[in-house]
């Protein structure tokens, strides 16, 4: 592989450990230990700022991801000389960043709100949603990973 194949394959695989591992640091680490250590009035806030934070990163991480496979798919020669786990990494991909989408601007700016206006209850059921949408995409990302690892001998 000469280097700008190689480069492509290194900024992808970077921007999709960031985002995958971003999401499994706050599921199984940030989050519970909020849940542990906070109350409500000063958890809820916490959560919506570190996600806001995080959600730069992974917008960075979108268009890097979306970039560079595009730019590796027209290397190949387009989609058809390609095996079938790359189309299903793009399709679960851009799965991926649908349910990303939904997240950032239709929940989140919800949580928001009911963090600006101390509606704790409802703020809460945003950030269970959070949660819950997050859990489903760390699963499809590793099973993207597990696409990209496996999917030849499959």
């Amino acid at each position: 592989m000469t280097f700008v194949p190689a480069f492509l394959v290194l900024l992808h695989l970077l921007a999709a450990a960031f985002w995958v591992g971003g999401m499994a640091v706050m599921h199984f680490a940030v989050r519970p230990a909020a849940v542990a250590m906070l109350e409500p009035p000063l958890r809820l806030p916490f959560m919506a700022a570190a996600l806001g934070r995080f959600f730069v990163g992974v917008s960075v991480s979108i268009g890097l991801s979306l970039a560079t496979g595009v730019a590796m798919i027209m290397l190949a020669g387009g989609m058809r000389q390609l095996h079938w786990s790359v189309h299903a990494m793009l399709a679960l991909g851009l799965v991926m960043m649908a349910i990303y989408g939904h997240i950032r601007f239709g929940v989140y700016p919800k949580l928001q709100r009911a963090v600006v206006a101390r509606e704790w209850p409802a703020a809460a059921g945003r950030l269970n949603l959070v949660r819950r949408l997050v859990a489903l995409n760390l699963a499809l990302g590793v099973l993207v990973f597990a696409l990209a690892v496996l999917g030849r001998a499959l």
